[in-house]
């Protein structure tokens, strides 16, 4: 009985970890394949249409791909400067960052600062869901470690500026360009990209209403924009 029990238990261990293996394996295939061909869609996207399809069957994402040289060098300082300062010297993983997030939720008493590098966010936009859970942070971190390894930095900025949400049911800077501005994303200038960047932590809130505070944030990142390094 033993035996058996221990038998239907290694079956069990080793039926998990090919599961787990193979969902890696998988993850891997498409980053693999989106090194040089452009994701159509992603987990965020999907879950945003079904959310906007249960009200109205017909809805639609607000979508257009933009290559990189084609979309403005204030957009990528801001978004750098916004969201991840020392984007070309991390592998993936900000410990600074990490570290100051842990230290400003101690002092809160809740998890509110996440301390995500733009690899990171941009793991979880493209495969996972915007939970909170220690075993979805896990999976991010490990998303996010085969795209360091397989993709260059101005791919990852190019993809990540392709189908970050800038608005409910709005994803990429060409999008979000036409929809705020009525100008494509190569022309946006330092006030608009600001603006752009400080809308990313909470971009369906602030679609809607943006306050003093988020204006100030956004003359604080255009006072950074300069100093920082895009790939």
């Amino acid at each position: 009985m033993k035996k058996r029990i221990f038998r239907w238990l290694w079956r069990g261990l080793l039926l998990v970890f090919v599961l787990v293996f193979g969902v890696q394996l998988w993850f891997f295939a498409q980053l693999l394949y989106w090194r040089d061909n452009n994701p159509s869609s992603t987990r965020f996207m999907r879950l945003a249409q079904a959310e906007l399809q249960a009200k109205n069957p017909r809805a639609r994402l607000a979508h257009t791909w933009m290559p990189y040289e084609r979309i403005s060098i204030h957009l990528k300082r801001a978004v750098i400067a916004a969201e991840d300062s020392h984007f070309l010297e991390h592998d993936g993983f900000d410990w600074d960052g990490i570290q100051t997030a842990l230290e400003k939720n101690l002092a809160r008493g809740k998890t509110r600062a996440g301390g995500s590098t733009i690899t990171q966010q941009l793991a979880k936009n493209l495969f996972l869901s915007p939970a909170r859970s220690y075993l979805r942070k896990g999976q991010e971190a490990i998303i996010a470690m085969m795209i360091e390894a397989l993709w260059s930095k101005r791919r990852i900025l190019e993809v990540y500026l392709n189908v970050a949400q800038w608005g409910d049911g709005i994803f990429g800077a060409e999008a979000a360009a036409w929809h705020y501005y009525r100008v494509p994303a190569a022309r946006l200038g330092l006030a608009e990209s600001a603006r752009l960047a400080v809308m990313l932590p909470n971009p369906r809130r602030y679609g809607h209403s943006f306050t003093p505070a988020q204006q100030a944030r956004a003359q604080r990142i255009r006072s950074y924009m300069n100093s920082a390094q895009v790939p």
